[in-house]
């Protein structure tokens, strides 16, 4: 189970860490905090010195009722950072979290690995086209709608089988177009009622169709905060507990915004699998 990143070969057999980087002033942790070049670099220099495979950028917040954001706004915040760390940490693996086609093809050309798709295409037609003319990785994402609209989504006759159904949809027009490396994501959250994403979490390892990987983007989300009562800042503990159940289930990604607890709950995870 390896994906091609820019000629070097990730093997996924054994679960990798996708550091967290946003450049919204709006996210629902860590918005405005990583606003200046000495900022992004030292948290990137953290990031992958905690062992962290991928850096994840992300300009516009998917978070629910997030603001819309233009596509050149997004252009103009992301770009100079996708610059930045190619020049600073040329080997590194850098996905941009975008669901526009331009976005993904500018980022790519100036030094972006992989793609990361909220929508999985649906909210661009030209997105599946692209990654199949750029040759990259492609994370496919399940959400209803989009970040402004999604929560109202939230009705399922049977949430997982709606799921793999919208995949193996994708999968399907993915592979048509030549697209070669896909790792799916649930979607945590998008789309979801709390209640919801905790079904999904306990079914996790129905998600394995197609031998793809699949990615878990729990980490400090509101099912675990507003489940326990907390803030996300204070959302770490039940966050490691649920990576734990997200990897015995199948997780081949953790997408994250704290490297280094994620990576001790692999290593441990490791020695359980041995």
């Amino acid at each position: 189970m390896t994906i091609n990143c820019k000629g070097k070969l990730i093997d996924l057999s054994t679960p990798k860490v996708m550091g967290i980087l946003n450049v919204t002033p709006d996210s629902f942790f860590d918005g405005g905090r990583y606003k200046d070049e000495t900022s992004i670099i030292k948290q990137v220099e953290n990031m992958l010195s905690e062992g962290a495979t991928f850096i994840d950028v992300g300009a516009y917040s998917s978070r629910p009722n997030a603001p819309f954001v233009s596509e050149d706004e997004e252009l103009q915040r992301i770009v100079p950072i996708i610059k930045l760390l190619v020049s600073h940490f040329p080997d590194s693996i850098i996905s941009v979290d975008t669901f526009r086609s331009q976005v993904a093809k500018v980022t790519i050309n100036e030094g972006a690995a992989m793609i990361n798709d909220i929508s999985a295409g649906f909210l661009d037609n030209n997105m599946l086209p692209t990654i199949a003319d750029l040759k990259v990785p492609y994370i496919m994402m399940h959400m209803r709608g989009t970040p402004q609209t999604m929560q109202t989504l939230t009705q399922y006759d049977n949430l997982v089988k709606a799921i793999n159904y919208y995949f193996s949809e994708r999968i399907v027009k993915a592979r048509d177009l030549g697209i070669i490396d896909l790792i799916l994501d649930p979607g945590f959250g998008f789309a979801k009622t709390l209640e919801q994403n905790f079904e999904l979490l306990n079914k996790f390892e129905l998600l394995n169709i197609a031998d793809l990987p699949v990615l878990a983007g729990i980490s400090r989300k509101s099912m675990i905060y507003k489940t326990l009562d907390l803030t996300a800042k204070e959302a770490l503990n039940g966050t490691t507990a649920l990576h734990m159940i997200a990897l015995q289930k199948g997780a081949k990604i953790l997408r994250v915004h704290d490297v280094k607890e994620a990576k001790e709950c692999i290593t441990l995870y490791n020695k359980l699998d041995a």
